[in-house]
């Protein structure tokens, strides 16, 4: 069965459209990461900034090049701190959501 688009586009577009989806893709992220699995959250943030704003603009807001930040969300990035929540702070503000983490028992 041939696939008539690929897996980046399908995510784009749909993100495009759907304000949900791009939420649920942030929070999938974060809770991944807070999780331990920081390599699968670092993953789909890539996807989500790629469907959403793009690393250009991104670079732009939070003044690092593009190339840096597309090195922090690869499999063998490793992101500040500093970097990564500053980044997820734009995301937020721009997506016009704010998580918050709860403890649970």
């Amino acid at each position: 069965m041939a696939i008539t688009r690929n897996f980046k586009e399908t995510i784009q577009a749909r993100a495009l459209k759907d304000a949900k989806f791009r939420t649920g893709l942030l929070k999938e992220s974060i809770e991944s990461m807070l999780a331990g699995d920081t390599e699968t959250g670092k993953m789909i943030l890539r996807d989500y900034i790629n469907a959403t704003i793009g690393f250009e603009k991104l670079g732009s807001i939070v003044e690092k090049s593009p190339k840096s930040l597309m090195r922090m969300f690869s499999p063998s990035g490793n992101p500040t701190a500093n970097n990564l929540f500053g980044i997820i702070h734009t995301l937020q503000k721009k997506e016009g959501v704010h998580f918050e983490v709860k403890a649970l028992r």
